[in-house]
């Protein structure tokens, strides 16, 4: 979601994004075998070839290491080949909230994953005009490096589409996202556009919630739910400056009979398609 605050868990309006886990964990180690090898990190630096800054970030998990660093530190820090095995594992998580990386993780893997968003075209089905135009919308006020990276990184998830074995997607999303005209009419026109396209996935069902709807099961705000491989149900929700990661049996319960409701309440695949296309026509 956005935050997925604009959907994406990408900060949009809220905190800036910062080391991933794997960096984290994987500075943790040099640092730790460094100091076993009784080296500062200057010291440590000339032997590989990088200077006391880098070596520094590079534990502090602030910066991915070079293939050079890990080949050259791996003998000096015992040749164990546990470097060289974690560094393809790295993730750098760029541009993605640190309060929704758990989620992302957990996406990365999924076998079914369920979107209802209120606020944004989902993150998964945004194009890249229209994630710029939310990410530049909401304060405080980016420069250019920072939409950029958020950008890439909401783009980036697009990729579990086209993943093997296919995942099952479910989005239901409310009329008036694509009514609002965010980024203009040209935008919208492409968004609409990657929709029907979208839709059309044999593994992607897409679901508008009609604006005339008296009795909605998404009063409480945006909600995610996803099947992992094991078949544990998980559930996410977001705030503006905030996400949570719904675990617990009951609480995911409760989120997956909204989602069921929600499911009925809004228009089928066919009508919501016919609904898309004519607002692209009155476009």
């Amino acid at each position: 979601m956005a935050y997925e605050s604009t959907d994406g868990g990408t900060g949009a309006g809220g905190a800036e994004p910062g080391a991933s886990d794997s960096l984290r964990t994987f500075g943790a180690v040099v640092q730790a075998l460094r100091e076993h090898a009784g080296l500062s990190r200057e010291e440590f630096g000339t032997l590989v070839g990088f200077s006391k800054h880098t070596v520094a970030s590079v534990e502090q998990g602030r910066r991915m290491p070079d293939r050079d660093f890990v080949e050259r530190a791996e003998p000096i820090l015992g040749g164990t080949g546990a470097l060289r095995r974690a560094a393809p594992h790295l993730s750098r998580q760029a541009g993605l909230a640190s309060w929704f990386r758990q989620w992302a993780r957990l996406e990365a893997q999924a076998v079914t994953l369920w979107t209802y968003e209120c606020r944004v075209i989902p993150g998964l089905l945004q194009t890249e005009r229209y994630a710029r135009a939310v990410t530049e919308s909401v304060p405080p006020v980016k420069d250019e490096g920072q939409v950029a990276k958020q950008v890439a990184a909401r783009l980036e998830r697009q990729q579990l589409f086209e993943r093997r074995p296919p995942i099952a997607f479910s989005f239901i999303i409310e009329q008036a996202l694509v009514e609002r005209g965010t980024g203009g009419p040209d935008v919208m026109r492409e968004v609409l556009d990657s929709l029907l396209e979208r839709s059309s996935q044999f593994n992607v069902e897409l679901q508008i919630t009609p604006r005339y709807q008296p009795d909605h099961a998404g009063f409480d705000g945006p909600l995610m739910l996803l099947e992992s491989p094991d078949n544990k149900w998980f559930g996410y929700a977001e705030g503006q400056r905030g996400g949570m990661l719904i675990s617990d049996p009951k609480e995911v319960s409760i989120t997956l009979q909204r989602y069921a409701k929600l499911r009925s309440q809004a228009l089928n695949s066919e009508d919501s398609k016919g609904l898309l296309k004519q607002l692209r026509g009155a476009l």
